[in-house]
């Protein structure tokens, strides 16, 4: 009787060499980078990362994932964003405005999704909030000013300055001051800014607004939140209210938030990078803004501060910090 071993292993052979492609087909290959590690970015991430996850893209089995800090550099997001457009991702993520520009400067191919960054057009990544038929498409987390100043107006009745420390480096930063300006001046206030090119300048301009302001406010500047304890001490030791746009930074000592879930906004990041995985061209798709607001509230750093926060606007509060 002839022996069906020889046949077996040729079979297995054949079966093996016409899956290798298909198994290299699915294999997706998806490239993360941020401008920093914080909290709020650091939320973005793994926002991301669950989504891909939940859409059955799993690391080391279909999905190649990697992801760099550019720790606060502008420079270091350049090497980054050319190292990655050398490694021909399927997708690059970029997470905060400056890495967001040095990918979008690097590439005009490989698709290129934006998070967490405030004003896309003024970024120069997208003309407008159309499709934009490039490679560009993402999620701000953009703000309406009105709601946030009447949060301030809800923890410091009669507020008449408002302080605000910012990176003239960042123009999602330098957008923000010009239109909080024009807002706060229809309603007889006035906008104090200091500004801190570097996170370790961010004390002293602090500092600068002392005697000058009646409450700080702070915005999603990277530079800033990555210096928030700083920040928070001198909001301590000169009885200054910190009111912020990140509500990860309540955490940290800002007395309240309304701003976005960064982790909601990766989840909804993801899901384009998911959409583009599948098929669809980025160009096709519209930038979106940020879909979830909370307010979240710390009632012990605002007595440290120097106030007390109202029982209503503690109610009113998605989260209280103890």
């Amino acid at each position: 009787m002839k022996s069906l071993f020889p046949r077996t292993l040729l079979l297995a052979a054949v079966a093996t060499a016409l899956s290798a492609p298909l198994l290299a087909a699915e294999m997706k290959s998806v490239a993360v980078t941020a401008i920093v590690e914080h909290p709020a970015l650091d939320a973005a991430r793994k926002g991301i990362e669950d989504e891909l996850k939940a859409a059955g893209f799993i690391q080391g089995k279909n999905l190649k994932y990697q992801f760099q800090s550019a720790q606060g550099n502008t420079a270091t997001a350049a090497q980054i964003a050319r190292k990655f457009i050398g490694d021909t991702p399927d997708v690059i993520v970029g997470i905060a405005t400056p890495s967001a520009q040095a990918l979008a400067a690097s590439t005009k191919s490989i698709p290129v999704v934006f998070s967490a960054v405030t004003d896309p057009v003024a970024a120069k990544l997208v003309k407008d909030w159309k499709p934009s038929g490039t490679n560009i498409t993402g999620v701000s987390d953009a703000l309406p000013l009105a709601p946030q100043i009447e949060l301030i107006k809800k923890v410091k009745p009669g507020v008449k300055h408002v302080g605000m420390v910012y990176s003239p480096g960042e123009v999602n930063s330098t957008i923000v001051a010009k239109e909080l300006k024009a807002e706060l001046a229809k309603q007889g206030m006035s906008l104090v800014e200091a500004s801190a090119a570097r996170t370790v300048d961010v004390p002293s301009a602090a500092k600068s607004l002392v005697g000058k302001v009646d409450v700080i406010y702070t915005t999603t500047d990277n530079n800033v939140v990555s210096a928030y304890e700083s920040l928070y001490k001198v909001a301590v030791d000169s009885k200054l209210p910190l009111v912020a746009a990140d509500t990860d930074t309540v955490k940290r000592g800002a007395v309240a938030a309304l701003g976005q879930n960064y982790y909601d906004m990766g989840r909804q990041t993801g899901k384009l990078v998911v959409r583009i995985l599948k098929g669809e061209k980025p160009g096709a798709i519209a930038p979106e803004v940020g879909t979830k607001l909370n307010l979240v509230v710390n009632p012990a750093a605002a007595e440290k501060q120097g106030l007390k926060l109202s029982p209503e606007l503690v109610k009113t509060a998605k989260e209280v910090i103890k």
